[in-house]
């Protein structure tokens, strides 16, 4: 072996079978090197490195049964590089020996065969060291695919992975033949038809031709689509023409009835609106006469139509008055029998099913009764026996409360059953009833004998806010017709109150009561003036005795939420600033 010194030896795995095997004489270990060298050239080691002598056994070098001994690649040219050592590759063992602790001062020898996965593991995670270069994967990649179920049933067959092609011909049932004119026959050709061939037709001027189709369809689905839309357009602009005559016949309509009250109230004049209207109206008539009169008369002619005017102008105050008298007294017992019988009316309300629920308490019950006694003391031309009747039933009534009021009454009540004892006749004792009915209404208005009274007598100031606080005419158009204003909400947010009010048109009214912000509807300036005027409605309105207890509660909610605010406020700012 000339050239040993440039080579390296394998030295071969050696296993040991059931049994130990029996060493040589000498006990040294029996190696064969696989291009033959002799075995004084080899060199055997165990696994912690060190060298086995030649005079050791394999026993020695502890190698059972199913363990393996490591061999090492070693230079046998000890001149070369003495002692040097070259490590072969490691393959993983079949079978390995792995030692257990089971306890702190036992171990057990457990064997455990390794089984070779028989495909390429695919890469399914992990990581790598960038340093060594070893690929660590996941759990799920180190162990054996989990085998699907057993469903029973065969899935690849070779019925169903192979093609079997089959010709058969086919025959129809119906026979048919054909005839032609020949000797002794003859065949009419009428009915027959001469066939030629068309044009060959290529495949652009096929899609050509079903473009040109597409299009005629497309221009017939756009007029289709056109005419509805210009149909509907008509319609709509029909509903909307027909909307506009209606509110302007409707509108046509109200001017007419607006007109109509006009001219019935100065007819016949019923409330202070209308007695205003007339003296309104006979003041332009006599500011139209003396321009006439200065106009187109001078000196004693002239002096002598003012008189006549200022005559004409007396005569017409005095018959305004006389209608007012008149119609005050018509009036004032309208107001009354409305009142009374305002107290009188039942609770209402609405049940789940939508009806209306009727209640009648003590308090409307009294009020009633008070109602009825009132119309019936305030009719004229009743018979005498009826009027006792009556006068005695409200003598029952105010005896049951003794004071200074009711004594009174019931002092004119004794006076005129005595009165009519006596025969006199009614129209001496108009004076008399009228005074009782006076007192009885004064008795029926006091919450003490009338407790259902409490709730509806309110304070008459609505005049003096549309007067002096509002001037009697919008705040936003200045207009001033008093039968197109309204009091309606300054805020929305809160309950209608004198200092959160505003006086607008109807109009003005329904659009104000839409805005969302008030500061974005309104400038600066108008919002201030309107503040001010709130300003001048709450001082007054604390004069009264209730609505300064009010306002203070009021006052003192407003305070307290101002202080929540404030302390929130503070508390955020500080907070944001820690």
């Amino acid at each position: 072996m000339d050239n040993t010194s440039d080579s390296c030896l394998d030295v071969a795995t050696t296993e040991k079978s059931g049994a130990e095997q029996p060493s040589a004489s000498s006990e040294s270990p029996v190696c064969e090197a696989e291009n033959g060298s002799p075995a004084e050239k080899l060199l055997l080691s165990e696994a912690t490195g060190s060298t086995i002598k030649d005079d050791e056994a394999l026993r020695r070098a502890r190698a059972n049964a199913d363990e393996t001994i490591q061999s090492e690649k070693l230079q046998c040219d000890q001149e070369d590089s003495p002692g040097k050592a070259v490590q072969q590759d490691y393959h993983m063992p079949d079978v390995i020996t792995v030692r257990v602790q089971r306890d702190s001062d036992s171990f057990q020898d457990v064997v455990v065969k390794i089984e070779r996965p028989i495909y390429h593991k695919p890469f399914v995670g992990g990581f790598k060291n960038k340093i060594t270069g070893v690929e660590f994967h996941n759990a799920g990649a180190q162990t054996i695919p989990k085998p699907r179920p057993d469903r029973g049933v065969q899935v690849f067959c070779r019925e169903t992975q192979t093609v079997y092609e089959r010709n058969k011909p086919q025959q129809t049932k119906n026979t048919t033949s054909t005839q032609m004119t020949k000797v002794g026959l003859y065949v009419s050709s009428v009915t027959d038809k001469l066939i030629s061939p068309a044009k060959y037709l290529t495949a652009e001027e096929y899609h050509k031709r079903r473009l040109e189709a597409v299009i005629v369809l497309q221009t017939y689905f756009r007029r289709w689509h056109a005419v509805n839309v210009v149909r509907n357009l008509r319609e709509l602009k029909g509903l909307r023409l027909a909307w506009e005559a209606q509110e302007e016949l409707q509108r046509k309509k109200e001017k007419e009835e607006k007109l109509r009250r006009e001219h019935e109230r100065r007819l016949n004049p019923k409330t202070k609106e209308d007695f205003e209207l007339l003296y309104h109206a006979v003041e332009l008539w006599r500011q139209e006469e003396t321009e006439q009169i200065n106009r187109s008369l001078t000196g004693a002619e002239r002096k002598a139509a003012l008189c006549g005017l200022l005559d004409q102008e007396a005569q017409l105050i005095a018959s305004i008055g006389r209608h007012k008298l008149h119609a005050d007294e018509e009036n004032q017992q309208k107001a009354i029998l409305r009142f009374l019988d305002k107290c009188a009316q039942p609770k209402r309300w609405k049940a789940y099913d939508g009806k209306i629920t009727e209640m009648d308490t003590q308090d409307i019950l009294r009020a009633r009764e008070l109602f009825e006694i009132y119309c019936s003391i305030s009719m004229n031309g009743i018979p005498k026996d009826e009027r006792r009747d009556v006068l005695l039933t409200l003598r029952r009534t105010v005896k049951e409360h003794e004071c200074k009021l009711t004594r009174e009454i019931v002092e004119l009540i004794d006076r005129e059953v005595d009165l009519m004892s006596r025969e006199v006749k009614e129209c001496n004792l108009e004076g008399l009833r009228k005074r009782i009915c006076t007192l009885f209404l004064q008795y029926t208005k006091i919450p003490e004998f009338n407790p259902e009274v409490a709730r509806i007598l309110k304070h008459q100031d609505l005049q003096y806010l549309v007067e002096t606080i509002w001037g009697c005419q919008s705040a936003l158009s200045v207009c001033n017709d008093l039968y197109d204003l309204v009091m309606v909400r300054w805020d929305k947010q809160h309950e209608w109150s004198p200092w959160n009010t505003i006086l607008l048109t109807e109009n003005e009214a329904d659009a104000h009561l839409k805005l969302c912000s008030l500061e974005k509807a309104y400038e600066a300036t108008f919002i201030d003036g309107i503040k001010d005027k709130h300003t001048q409605a709450k001082k007054y309105f604390a004069q009264f005795p209730a609505m300064a207890s009010f306002l203070q509660r009021s006052d003192n909610q407003a305070n307290a939420n101002e202080f929540l605010i404030a302390t929130v406020t503070n508390s955020s700012i500080l907070g944001k600033t820690n």
